[in-house]
């Protein structure tokens, strides 16, 4: 089975199986691969499977699709290619399945749900479109939402709080990263917060990160008041009305 690895410099930040489904990549939240990177179309491109042959296809993206550095419109890919949009890579490896014949049964793609699909915009703009729909939407809206929130205790960063309302919050000195570390020996990427269905998690990139004091090596849920370090930078993991 083919499977698309999406990183960020030398950070992996997903791992998706091919199957018969195409697959879309952009920085909406109901693609496939979302890249959380404004240099990322909102429906950027889309990876399908032609007979067990893979075919990256560009979606009149704003920046373009590159394989191998070559600016592409639609192209077939094989095991090593790397695909490029933003600043992000997604290396294909292994072979594609060849899909079955016309008219067999094949598994519903998920329907993502429509909350899920908000929850990427900035918060004081969702307020502001759910206050605008008023009281004529069916579903009641809470008057209250706390928010996942990181606060800088102490280090050298660009902003003493930042508001966790994308799924994948990168850490590091790099352009890309939502937390931006200061510093000539700041690594990068240092870690990275995923938002799953069940709360957020940080993971390791170049840095280990220690929580309430104690080294994590692999995804580690943060609980409202976790301290974080890394290196310097000491922060606060709350969740704020």
């Amino acid at each position: 089975m083919a499977k698309l690895i999406l990183k960020y410099e030398a950070a992996v930040l997903k791992e998706v199986n091919v199957g018969v489904e195409p697959l879309t990549i952009g920085r909406a939240p109901d693609n496939d691969i979302q890249v959380d990177n404004l240099a990322v179309s909102s429906h950027h491109a889309k990876i399908v499977n032609e007979g067990g042959k893979l075919v990256v296809e560009d979606l009149n993206s704003m920046n373009g699709t590159f394989v191998n550095n070559q600016r592409v419109k639609r192209l077939s890919l094989k095991p090593g290619d790397i695909v490029l949009v933003g600043k992000h890579t997604i290396e294909v490896r292994g072979e594609a399945d060849v899909p079955p014949l016309h008219g067999a049964a094949s598994a519903p793609k998920p329907v993502m749900p429509k909350m899920e699909e908000t929850m990427v915009l900035d918060t004081k703009k969702r307020r502001d479109m759910l206050a605008a729909a008023g009281e004529g939407t069916q579903q009641s809206v809470p008057t209250r939402v706390r928010i996942p929130t990181l606060v800088i205790l102490s280090g050298k960063t660009d902003q003493s709080e930042y508001l966790l309302t994308n799924k994948l919050t990168v850490i590091g000195k790099s352009e890309m990263a939502t937390v931006r570390l200061r510093g000539w020996f700041a690594p990068k990427v240092a870690a990275q917060i995923n938002k799953r269905d069940d709360g957020y998690y940080i993971g390791t990139a170049d840095k280990v990160p220690v929580v309430n004091g104690q080294p994590i090596h692999g995804a580690a849920r943060l609980n409202d008041g976790d301290t974080i370090e890394l290196g310097n930078v000491k922060l606060s993991f709350v969740y704020k009305d």
